[in-house]
């Protein structure tokens, strides 16, 4: 007994049942689904909810890196501006000119005019808005050593305890840390200098001075300041013996870090920032290093008062995440599944139906089986790319013709303008003058006209166009005797290269018509070089004339003229566009014209295309 099949609109149940029941999706399918799908997501889902407390506080590190990094690097740059501002004054001739130790110390008029001219110095230092004070410690014997304000005495700072690295520095810049000094008008500021030693240039042996640049500790509390840190996390500066050298904790400057610490700190040399943790403890530590100085800028604290906050953050967000990843995973996909298979099969009886509509009867005599769609389907495609390719190489032949007709048309565009021209200079001539004249002039013509019809031949050797051009150019100069010279420089290896007739005699009238004879209180000139470069022949026309601007010389060859502008022949902008668009019909679009002018200068044409040459046994 037959079964009895039910109507799907009488189906009971949810839309889904009824869906699913409709496409009759494979139970391979589900399996393969079940495997492939649901149980990585499982597995995908549980590692991302154990790793994403450690990536996220991973992330928060990182970010703390940058911050550090970047501040790092601005205080990088404001201590090496003031090292360039050191050195600077360093280089200054006078200043060491100055501090020497001479036999004029006693000369108070001569001191007067040395404390003018280093007051300007020292004024066009402290200008700079880091600058806070430049001093000078100077030999006891000038008078100007107990001013106080800029100028002091050596003897006062021999007592430093940084005065013996100043100088075994030997003139290179030593950094203090950050220090109270008292100033006549300022009173007590705290400051960080970078000082180095000047020698007599007369003794280099002897020291002549120490020129130190005081700089205030706000500039480098102010950059650090502003990282957005923790309030527990401790941000200071450590130079390279482990002293620190600032804090915020004004009783931590002075004292030494941890040996560990320090010796951590040295590890590296490098200007990015590192991260590690001290002594197997909670303490965070994250360090960069200050180029100029090699001090470590440090961002020290505790594992517990960075994470709490970033756990609960993470938590709350790994079980949010594992909701949405499970519809996404599980459910999602099944419903994708079902409407993708179920809207294939209607795309594919709609592309069955089209291909049967546009003319492939022949497919309706295929037996209709279970994957009937899908085997009259391939048929299909197969069919209409037998089709596809037919009309490829139909089109490929019809751009061929169309290429074809498109250089004819260009090559018979030319106008004849110039034999107009030419038979009316004839004619004047023989009127004002003798036989012999019209004679030469007949002669020059007749040249011409051989070479450029050619026997009909659209190609011909560099020789013959470069022997056309001399011709046109005889011509022109019996035309407009003395307002032209004519210089042309050809390599004789590449007289015989193959190229399309008539592409130099338009850009020749053009440079004679349009630049040389609209110059005055000028004798032109018209240079023409033929050479080959880089398996390229480069064909170069210049002339002195009055030339045009770039925004001309560029629309000469992408802006062909309009129908019904005005163009005075060849010679106009469209003969040159008319040579460019030829060449690349003939040698494809890497080729071409180039322009270069300028107003009054004169105007260079480039011809480039391939170098071609005459097949040996074709040469007579």
């Amino acid at each position: 007994m037959r079964p009895i099949k039910r109507p799907y609109k009488k189906e009971g149940g949810g839309w889904i049942r009824r869906l699913l029941r409709r496409i009759a999706i494979p139970r391979q399918w589900l399996i393969a689904y079940i495997i492939l799908i649901v149980i990585p997501a499982a597995v995908i889902l549980y590692g991302y909810y154990e790793r994403s407390t450690t990536i996220l506080k991973n992330e928060v590190m990182r970010t703390m890196q940058l911050t550090l990094a970047q501040a790092g690097s601005n205080l990088s740059y404001r201590l090496e501006h003031i090292e360039e501002i050191s050195d600077a004054a360093f280089m200054n001739n006078k200043l060491h000119q100055y501090l020497s130790v001479s036999d004029t110390d006693s000369l108070v008029e001569t001191q007067l005019e040395v404390v003018k001219d280093l007051r300007n110095l020292v004024e066009s230092v402290q200008s700079n808005s880091d600058v806070f004070r430049v001093r000078l410690f100077v030999d006891k014997s000038k008078l100007y050593a107990g001013e106080k304000v800029n100028f002091f005495s050596l003897d006062g700072l021999m007592g430093n305890p940084w005065y013996k690295d100043i100088i075994a520095a030997n003139g290179s810049i030593v950094w203090s840390g950050i220090y109270e000094q008292a100033y006549l008008e300022a009173g007590n500021v705290n400051v960080l200098s970078s000082a180095r030693m000047l020698r007599d240039p007369d003794h280099y042996d002897q020291i002549s001075g120490v020129m130190m640049i005081d700089v205030k500790e706000q500039m480098v509390s102010d950059l650090l300041s502003a990282l957005s840190f923790s309030p527990e996390t401790e941000v200071y500066l450590v130079d390279a013996k482990g002293t620190i050298i600032y804090h915020p904790d004004r009783t931590r400057i002075g004292t030494k870090v941890e040996p560990e610490l320090s010796g951590r700190l040295n590890e590296s040399q490098d200007s990015d920032g590192h991260a590690f943790r001290l002594n197997k403890e909670s303490d965070e530590v994250i360090y960069t290093t200050v180029s100029p100085t090699n001090w470590k800028l440090v961002a020290r604290n505790k594992e517990g008062q960075l994470s709490p906050q970033a756990v609960k953050m993470t938590q709350q967000s790994s079980l949010t995440s594992l909701l949405e990843y499970f519809a996404l995973f599980v459910l999602l996909p099944f419903v994708l599944l079902a409407i993708i298979v179920r809207g294939m099969n209607q795309r594919v009886k709609k592309v069955i139906t089209v291909i049967r509509r546009e003319g492939t009867e022949s497919l309706d005599e295929l037996p209709l089986a279970s994957n009937s769609d899908f085997f009259v389907l391939e048929r299909s495609v197969d069919h209409l790319i037998l089709r596809v390719r037919t009309l490829v190489e139909e089109k490929y032949l019809a751009e061929i013709h169309e290429r074809e007709a498109q250089l004819q048309a260009l090559q018979a565009q030319i106008n004849p303008h110039f034999l107009y021209n030419t038979l009316d200079t004839i004619n004047w001539i023989a009127i004002g003058k003798g036989a012999s004249d019209i004679s030469q002039m007949i002669d020059s013509l007749a040249k011409y006209f051989r070479l450029s019809l050619n026997k009909g031949k659209s190609i011909v050797s560099v020789e013959d166009e470069v022997r056309l051009a001399e011709v046109y150019l005889n011509i022109q100069q019996s035309r407009f005797p003395n307002t032209f010279d004519v210089r042309i420089d050809v390599e004789p290896p590449i007289a015989d290269c193959q190229i399309p007739k008539l592409i130099m005699q338009p850009i020749i009238e053009n440079a004679l018509l349009h630049g040389i004879r609209k110059m005055k209180h000028r004798r032109g000139l018209i240079s023409i070089t033929v050479k080959e470069a880089g398996g390229d022949l480069v064909i170069s026309i210049s002339d002195n004339g009055i030339g045009m601007d770039e925004e001309r010389s560029r629309q000469l060859l992408w802006a062909a003229p309009r129908p019904e502008e005005k163009t005075e022949g060849i010679g106009s902008s469209y003969g040159l566009f008319n040579v460019n668009e030829r060449i690349k019909l003939y040698a494809g679009d890497q080729y071409g014209l180039e322009v270069a002018s300028r107003l009054g200068v004169g105007t260079t044409v480039t011809i480039r295309l391939r170098a071609e040459w005459r097949p040996t046994d074709s040469v007579s």
